[in-house]
């Protein structure tokens, strides 16, 4: 629940243009930043926590996806409103993120799960790397951050394909779409 909050708060301090310099002690980046890296330890410690208690949940198992599809689509869609970030290279994220979505709503109709895969994972890692390095670089003299940052977001989108077509191997293999 705490990334679906979060998400338009960022959406917010990235996109508005505020009348004074700092905002609680920190410019429009680095307030940016501090919220996109604290929901995306929420997403860990949500994880882990459910784990370890054993308390997954219906509700936790449907929320965790969106929260996560939210908050990676928010920034990254404010990325290209801000014109930090290349739209196709956004659409090819985000179209992976509803891709696997699909895919996996359809398994769980068949009763299957299908775990993230290692690839995904470091995707994730690597997104969010690339987000915070391309909002921090947003600052004056900070552009080698900012270059790094969108030369990661390519990376981010060469494993976010590839990711999608191991995802959809596993789906394949695993759900007969045309079957009775």
């Amino acid at each position: 629940m705490v990334r679906i909050f979060m998400a338009p708060i960022l959406v917010v301090v990235l996109l508005t243009e505020f009348k004074f310099e700092r905002w609680f002690f920190f410019n429009r980046e680095e307030l940016a930043v501090i919220i996109f890296i604290l929901a995306s330890v929420t997403d860990l410690l949500d994880g882990w926590l459910a784990r370890r208690r054993n308390q997954i949940t219906t509700l936790g198992q449907l929320l965790d996806p969106i929260a996560d599809k939210l908050l990676v689509a928010s920034v990254l869609i404010s990325l290209v409103g801000m014109q930090l970030a290349p739209a196709w290279v956004v659409v090819v994220i985000v179209g992976r993120e509803f891709s696997v979505t699909g895919m996996r709503m359809i398994a769980a109709l068949h009763s299957v799960v299908i775990p993230a895969g290692t690839l995904g994972k470091w995707k994730m890692v690597t997104q969010v790397v690339a987000v915070c390095l391309i909002i921090w670089g947003n600052q004056k003299d900070w552009h080698v951050a900012q270059e790094s940052g969108e030369a990661l977001l390519y990376l981010v989108a060469f494993i976010s394909v590839v990711s999608m077509a191991e995802y959809f191997y596993k789906f394949s293999s695993k759900v007969d779409l045309f079957g009775e």
